[in-house]
């Protein structure tokens, strides 16, 4: 039983800093799963290199893993760490300058040789040199306590060595107050083909645990408390597992089959993964040989009466372009989930980016146009995937679900939904003929002949008795579906298609904007939504009036959006691209919005964004000089 001070904190942001071989992601993670089982409020931000091996001890090695847990309702990953964990010289060289001073560093000071020091530009050891004067500093030889914890099971130094990151995680646990029992029921389950692995790592854990309660380095332990939260049942959820929970879920309520074609790809191959697992529920997937495939068999699954899925990022999307067109001609159901990455091109993998936008709008040929919806956070996940399949069947098309890699890795406790309690999506697929065939007399199917109020044509289930109808990218003559090459009539078809999409329903923007009196609106979509929110309601702390709004639905927008944007002085959009819904907002609405625009690879933070909307604030303040009436 400890006896040292116990200090209750409102919010901690740790990150966990090692070599990308230093098991820094499953160290944070565990922490992460622990602290959510305490009821904390939540966000983190996972960060790695690409490489399934990158050169060790290199700055471009470093993986880290940051978590922000608080009493109280949290927004995003934290803009800077508290604490930073670093296992080697190159982890503490390339997160330092996060860290503010006054902060705390933990490091390893067993990797803090002369070799691991020269190999990232270090001529002196910072943690000796007084350079690291300005932060809480513990030097902690990790590796060594490691190796020594684990003397009596006869692994070699190099195999005890692996388990450091468990030490690390033992320590961390004990210094906030974690609880243990979850960490060491995933080991056992994790190793339990393995016993030597398995009490390797429990040991190092339960160590690290000990070394923290016995240790003079600490002088104080820390409590957060949980935070309030609404009955229920929750569990910590990334947003790739959301979005392929809201798929499953949507096909369940609209009794349809769920086919997922896909290849596997950074940063969205964690749905693929965990839609593999899920065939109880009328999943099946297909690991395919390329993105051209996945697409084309999802998209034949929809043709056959399931729902098809395919899930890619970026470049993968750019290869499935022809198919979507074809699902635009079609007018099949289809979800396309695109998990943004930074590019072009191959780009940055494993970093988040918004810029796919305008490829989702408009990367195909011809006039084709798609719904287009986006997640705000990782549990938003869930919902927007429901919402893209009750979009994709109703109105019978493709609909492109914009993810990015901060949403995906991320993670967030999540309030599990009764299943029974969301909506039923009716598929209303066709049973029998629709129309009349040329005669006026004989009951016909006539294969587009739409739903006068969605514009949806009918799903026949091929093999259907009596619905028999082609299918093909040859433009089809509106009603019988014929192949037809007539100028009138292709023009009637482009006009319908888009019809039906700017048709869509689609909720009515909400705008935050609490005293009524605000000039600037903040404007934002996708993963923004979390470091916006924040942003925002800092700059209300500081005595700013603004007002927020955030973007679910990019194609269609939101019917009161153009009077929504011109119902301000000024409005910011800060979008991980170069502009591209501000493209579209100006072209649409002719209202300058102000873009603020990063592509670092990283989420913004919330404190850049209160830089960007107090700048446009004191813009729109009124001139006391302009404003003072002139005696007569």
């Amino acid at each position: 039983m400890t006896t040292k001070l116990v200090q209750r904190v409102e919010r901690v942001v740790i990150r966990f800093a090692g070599d990308s071989g230093d098991g820094m992601q499953l160290t944070g993670d565990r922490f992460t799963a622990e602290t959510a089982s305490l009821g904390n409020d939540l966000a983190t931000l996972p960060n790695f290199p690409a490489e399934i091996r990158a050169p060790a001890g290199t700055l471009p090695g470093v993986s880290s893993f940051q978590l922000h847990f608080a009493d109280h309702d949290v927004l995003t990953p934290g803009d800077e760490p508290d604490v930073l964990v670093a296992m080697n010289p190159a982890a503490l060289r390339a997160n330092l300058a996060d860290l503010p001073r006054g902060g705390t560093v933990i490091v390893d000071s067993d990797a803090f040789g002369a070799r691991a020091l020269a190999k990232v530009g270090y001529a002196t050891n910072p943690v000796e040199d007084g350079s690291l004067e300005s932060y809480r500093v513990h030097a902690l030889p990790l590796t060594s306590m490691t190796v020594e914890a684990l003397k009596p099971f006869g692994l070699s130094r190099k195999d005890a060595e692996r388990s450091k990151n468990m030490f690390a995680l033992g320590m961390l646990s004990w210094l906030y107050d974690r609880g243990t029992q979850g960490t060491e029921r995933f080991l056992r389950t994790k190793f339990a083909t393995k016993p030597d692995i398995l009490e390797a790592n429990l040991t190092a854990f339960k160590a690290g645990w000990a070394f923290g309660e016995t240790t003079e380095a600490f002088a104080v332990r820390y409590q957060v408390a949980p935070a309030p939260a609404k009955p229920g049942t929750y569990r910590n959820i990334t947003g790739n597992v959301a979005l392929a929970y809201g798929l499953v879920a949507a096909a369940h309520r609209a009794g349809l089959p769920l086919v997922l074609g896909s290849y596997p790809i950074t940063p969205a191959s964690d749905i693929l993964h965990t839609l593999s697992g899920l065939k109880r529920f009328g999943v099946t997937t297909m690991q395919v040989e390329d993105e051209i495939a996945g697409v084309g068999a999802a998209l034949g699954a929809s043709f056959g009466g399931a729902l098809g899925v395919t899930t890619t990022s970026g470049p993968g999307l750019a290869l499935k372009s022809e198919t979507i067109g074809l699902a635009v001609s079609l007018e099949l159901p289809l979800v396309v989930v695109d998990v943004q990455r930074g590019g072009p091109s191959t780009g940055l993998p494993t970093k988040t980016e918004q810029a796919d936008l305008l490829q989702a709008m408009f990367g195909r040929n011809g006039e084709s146009p798609v719904p287009v919806v986006a997640p705000a956070s990782p549990t938003d996940c869930f919902d927007v995937a429901f919402e893209a399949v009750r979009i994709a069947t109703t109105y019978r098309t493709p609909v492109l679900l914009l993810s990015d890699g901060y949403l995906a890795n991320g993670s967030e406790p999540w309030a599990v939904p009764d299943v029974a309690s969301l909506p039923v999506i009716d598929a209303d697929q066709a049973t029998a003929p629709n129309g009349l065939a040329d005669d006026g007399v004989t009951p016909a199917f006539r294969p587009y002949l739409r739903d006068p109020q969605t514009l949806a044509r009918p799903w026949a289930v091929p093999g259907t008795a009596g619905l028999e109808h082609r299918i093909g990218g040859l433009e089809k003559a509106d009603v019988t579906g014929e192949i037809s090459y007539d100028p009138d009539n292709h023009d009637r078809m482009v006009r319908l298609r888009r019809a039906k999409v700017d048709g869509i329903d689609v909720p009515a923007l909400d705008v935050d904007d609490p005293d009524g009196a605000a000039r600037v609106l903040v404007l934002g979509w996708g993963s923004s939504y979390g470091p916006v929110a924040a942003g925002v309601r800092a700059a209300r702390e500081s005595g700013l009036s603004v007002a927020h709004a955030h973007l679910r639905h990019l194609n269609p927008f939101p019917a009161n959006l153009g009077s929504v944007l011109r119902r301000y002085d000024r409005v910011l959009v800060p979008e991980m691209n170069l502009g591209q819904l501000a493209l579209l907002l100006r072209a649409r609405y002719l209202v300058d919005v102000v873009g603020y625009n990063r592509v670092r690879g990283l989420p913004f933070t919330s404190g850049e964004l209160v830089d960007a909307i107090s700048q446009l604030a004191q813009e729109v303040q009124p001139d006391p000089a302009h404003d003072t009436e002139v005696p007569a």
